[in-house]
């Protein structure tokens, strides 16, 4: 007889191994890789650069260009860290609020791309998360200002495009500062976690021009009702911290994409066809985790209908609003409880996680769920409803010993969800 308070081991190998396809078809050193092939090996390049997927992006370059030299920043924690004396030395620093060492890694960088020669290149590393760990304050202002804005706009559940929006006008190297602190040619390969993959959106955009202004981040902040310092302020009055609107002229700027968003869920799509599923692309989604966890309810409801396996794929990062509550938890499991509670007895199975390996507070990448993991949590006392009103999502699944706990991980690409609707016929 089944164990009413464990969940179907079928499902739950099936959402890992999807998991793990998914996780090895968007590291950033393999997807790096084909980029680099076409340079010259034989040339000492400079290597720069920033993000959460730095540390395993600087070690393809190693690998594929002997003479590359230079300095990325990861966040403290990752996965690939070099060992002192490394020809790319690797700092550590914080995320998602930077901290000094964030400070010191900008500086060091900033110094390297102003010494940097006009006969020097330049290939600029950047992922998601580089906004946190390459932080250095605008004229003016310190870094507590920074933390201030950050902190804020983080527990008012902004999107991270208002956030990056506020940040680049309050930093001395985002918003295509750093390009334009440097005579180097400058190549750019960019892993994105943002919809859209828009280059100036991507770590802030440190290496391009950058659309937004300063009457934007003053909207930002009004409309999120944050009244920022009398310094943030004045900073963001001040002509003179508007972001450059194009490159100089006659400074080679070149910008890849090696893969984001849209990666993950391609991937997530062939992994669900290899378990039996009948895969529907439902795009890089933004929005509020509850709403769109209401929304893929309504969906799921919907195919349940067809009467055969399907799989309902999504990336993108969604948002979360605490209002006040003070649980445990991340966008990923969010959704996850916030689906259960929507789909009542519909039966579907779900994997939601962050490419990264951390979702939100603590350190589970995300959660799996099950079709009865309401009830099994109601066995054990807990009310979903009132826990989800509470966003106490960490607590729920990690309870339930349904937390995803993969480790910090050599890549981000932002979210990745999965909804199993059926099962396919025993192989």
């Amino acid at each position: 007889m089944n164990d009413p308070q464990q969940p179907d081991l079928v499902q739950r190998e099936r959402l890992l191994r999807i998991v793990a396809r998914v996780q090895a078809a968007v590291d950033a050193a393999n997807l790096l890789k084909p980029h680099l092939a076409p340079l010259d090996r034989a040339r000492s390049y400079l290597v720069l650069g920033a993000g959460k997927a730095s540390a395993a992006m600087a070690r393809a370059v190693a690998e594929a260009l002997p003479g590359a030299r230079g300095l990325v920043v990861a966040q403290k924690g990752a996965p690939g860290v070099s060992p002192a004396g490394d020809p790319i030395g690797i700092l550590e620093a914080a995320h998602p609020v930077p901290d000094q060492s964030s400070v010191l890694a900008a500086e060091q960088i900033l110094g390297r791309c102003r010494a940097a020669a006009p006969d020097d290149e330049i290939l600029f590393l950047l992922s998601g998360g580089a906004s946190s760990l390459m932080a250095l304050p605008a004229p003016g202002l310190c870094l507590a200002d920074k933390q201030a804005a950050t902190r804020a706009l983080l527990a008012r559940g902004a999107p991270i495009e208002d956030i990056n929006t506020v940040r680049k006008h309050l930093s001395a190297v985002k918003g295509g500062r750093l390009s334009a602190a440097t005579r180097a040619p400058m190549r750019t390969f960019a892993l994105s976690d943002v919809p859209g993959d828009d280059p100036a959106s991507i770590g802030s955009g440190p290496t391009v021009p950058d659309p937004t202004t300063q009457e934007q981040a003053r909207d930002i902040l009004r409309r999120w009702r944050i009244n920022p310092s009398a310094k943030v302020a004045a900073a963001l009055a001040d002509f003179r911290n508007e972001t450059p609107k194009s490159h100089r002229e006659g400074r080679r700027r070149d910008f890849t994409l090696i893969g984001g968003p849209s990666t993950a869920v391609a991937a997530a799509c062939a992994a669900a066809a290899a378990e039996g599923y009948e895969p529907i692309a439902l795009g890089v989604v933004a929005g509020v985790a509850r709403r769109v966890a209401a929304e893929h309810a309504r969906l799921a409801l919907q195919v349940a209908t067809r009467g055969r396996p399907v799989a309902l794929v999504s990336g993108g990062e969604l948002s979360v609003t605490l209002d006040g509550a003070s649980g445990a938890g991340g966008r990923c499991r969010e959704y996850l409880l916030a689906l259960a509670v929507a789909a009542g007895a519909c039966g579907v199975c779900a994997a939601a996680w962050d490419s990264d390996g951390v979702d939100g507070q603590g350190t589970d990448a995300g959660a799996l769920l099950f079709a009865d993991s309401v009830a099994r949590a109601a066995l054990l006392g807990v009310d979903a409803c009132g826990w989800l009103d509470a966003h106490r999502s960490g607590e729920f699944f990690t309870l339930l010993g349904d937390a995803i706990a993969i480790g910090a991980q050599p890549t981000n690409v932002g979210d990745v969800r999965v909804i199993l609707v059926g099962a396919p016929p025993p192989s």
